[in-house]
């Protein structure tokens, strides 16, 4: 056993270790650390299999982006915890039968001789580029599943936007042009009223000291 068979051992097992730790944590926010860990130990696992680029791209787009927004989401909301974790022994059944035609459909397409043909990894030459490779696949053999995949991005971008500014009757929205031009006397109103008399004023304080 090499180095390298070493290296893709120890971030399998953290993958497996995290992802279990993700659906059994009892702290959202314990879960979402974990998914970081699950991340990036997969781009160790990239970068043995000589992908640089996917590597980063799965560190810099996930762990550094989507996963620090879901952070900060996760930190803003006031999740019930308790009321979350309800029905976890409810849905196990069916979520160990999910993962266990996951794992079933992954032996099967492992298995296969076809598909377990090209599996060894093949080390190439100092000057060979990673990302030129891939762009080359993207761009010419997969070309409409990319394009495909962009269309869907952009209407679920589209969508999030349209159900964000949708106006709702129980929800409170803030007129910023009302705001911006609002005057003084719309703020402040100053009111006239009659001084008190001296002598009224110093006959109280007596009468009252009387008493």
């Amino acid at each position: 056993m090499n180095f390298e068979t070493i290296l893709f051992y120890f971030f399998a097992a953290s993958v497996v270790f995290s992802a279990l730790r993700v659906i059994t944590a009892r702290n959202p926010l314990h879960s979402v650390l974990f998914l970081v860990l699950a991340f990036v130990s997969s781009s160790g696992i990239w970068l043995l299999l000589e992908a640089e680029f996917l590597a980063i791209a799965l560190v810099l787009v996930y762990v550094g982006a989507v996963m620090v927004l879901f952070l900060f989401v996760v930190m803003m909301l006031d999740i019930n915890i308790e009321k979350l974790r309800k029905d976890f022994l409810q849905w196990l059944p069916a979520g160990a039968l999910l993962a266990t035609l996951i794992v079933v459909q992954m032996v099967w397409v492992l298995g296969d001789k076809a598909a377990s043909a090209g599996m060894t990894a093949v080390k190439h030459a100092a000057d060979y580029s990673n990302t030129k490779e891939l762009g080359r696949l993207i761009y010419t053999d997969y070309v409409y599943p990319f394009e495909l995949a962009a269309v869907l991005l952009l209407v679920a971008m589209v969508a999030a936007i349209a159900l964000t500014f949708r106006r709702r009757r129980d929800s409170k929205r803030q007129d910023v042009s009302w705001q911006v031009n609002v005057k003084r006397n719309d703020r402040v109103r100053i009111i006239s009223m009659p001084a008190t008399k001296k002598n009224e004023v110093n006959g109280a304080a007596e009468a009252h000291t009387a008493d």
